[in-house]
């Protein structure tokens, strides 16, 4: 049964957290004492609350792996007040929430090897953490750079439009970013959309905004990591995809570019994979890197 659990950040707000636990299987060799074969966390994308995320979770059980889904600061479970008033921006996401998480992690799974399952931003977090020697290994998922013009063909449509004009229109007048009423993303809080706003007008994204020191954190993050791309990804082209990865110089990575056919869909896209009607993508994609 899953079970909510809220954590404490180093900033002061709290952030609220679901663990999944594994299905225990006794006669799974590979298994700990408690049937457990790892903790997978799972990262999700700007502004996709955790629970869209129920239907993968609960998969990633099935195997016995227990799930931990969290929302960052001002996003789904993690508002404690509107939005308007988080502290919040990406980089604060990846060096107060996320380790916020994996402390948990550690101390509620102390034997257990941790993947890091990293959605979009998801992925962007593990070269903004300060420290993710604890992460066994990685699965990023529709994760590259917001470079908009490179961005798919479907959101560099609207992405001039929303970095020149309504974010910096809305933005800072209202204190948040009304997604809601404009039917983009969803609310989501000042700092963010703005620090957000201010990298994708660069090539090389966050790092050419930020510097040396965010290009160190990339080349200091060590773990096995795959890359699954979407050839349909209607936000993330294989350009982004590719130039988000080249930052990570350390890591020993591989690429996975999966076509809707290869699966028997139709469509992927950016946001989806993670729903139930996808079971084919998971069994066949991700299971064998689980389990490597």
């Amino acid at each position: 049964m899953m079970k909510k659990k809220v954590l404490q950040t180093a900033a002061g707000h709290t952030i609220t957290a679901q663990v999944f636990p594994a299905q225990a299987s006794p006669t799974n060799a590979t298994s700990t004492q408690d049937g457990s074969k790892g903790v997978c966390i799972i990262a999700t994308a700007t502004g996709v609350a955790q629970r869209l995320y129920e239907d993968f979770a609960n998969w990633l059980t099935e195997h016995n792996y227990t799930a931990v889904t969290f929302d960052y600061d001002g996003i789904g479970l993690s508002i404690d007040r509107h939005v308007k008033f988080s502290k919040s921006d990406k980089i604060s996401w990846a060096q107060n929430d996320c380790p916020a998480v994996l402390d948990f992690v550690k101390a509620e799974f102390p034997d257990q090897k941790i993947t890091w399952i990293g959605h979009s931003v998801g992925a962007h977090m593990l070269g903004f953490m300060e420290n993710t020697d604890d992460i066994s290994k990685a699965i990023t998922v529709g994760a590259g750079t917001g470079t908009w013009w490179y961005n798919a063909p479907p959101t560099k449509r609207i992405a001039w439009l929303l970095w020149y004009f309504l974010v910096p229109a809305t933005t800072p007048l209202l204190g948040y970013f009304p997604g809601d009423k404009l039917g983009i993303m969803c609310n989501l809080p000042k700092g963010v959309m703005m620090q957000w706003r201010r990298w994708c007008l660069k090539k090389d994204y966050a790092i050419g905004y930020e510097g040396d020191w965010l290009r160190e954190n990339f080349a200091n993050t060590k773990m096995p990591m795959t890359s699954i791309a979407f050839t349909d990804d209607d936000m993330m082209s294989l350009k982004n995809v590719e130039m988000l990865h080249a930052f990570f110089t350390g890591a020993d990575k591989k690429m996975v570019k999966i076509k809707p056919s290869d699966i028997g869909q139709k469509r992927i896209g950016h946001i989806g994979w993670h729903k139930a009607r996808y079971r084919t993508l998971w069994d066949s994609y991700f299971l064998p890197v689980l389990e490597s």
